[in-house]
């Protein structure tokens, strides 16, 4: 899996910290920012789900 974000599209709700920190977290403003672009195996299930309940659609995710 691959894991890409559109910054500009954050609205910073946090979901995705939320449901897989080891893979995102948030600045100063709360915007996303991408720890690991090529989570472990692990981590996808939390991945898929943060993708897919972020508000702003701003995870892109690659299945490999």
């Amino acid at each position: 899996m691959h894991v890409e974000i559109d910054q500009p599209k954050c609205v910073a709700s946090g979901q995705c910290v939320m449901l897989a920190p080891d893979v995102f977290d948030q600045d100063d403003d709360g915007i996303v920012e991408l720890l690991d672009a090529d989570p472990a195996p692990e981590h996808h299930d939390d991945v898929r789900e943060s993708a897919a309940v972020c508000p702003a659609a701003a995870i892109h995710l690659a299945e490999k």
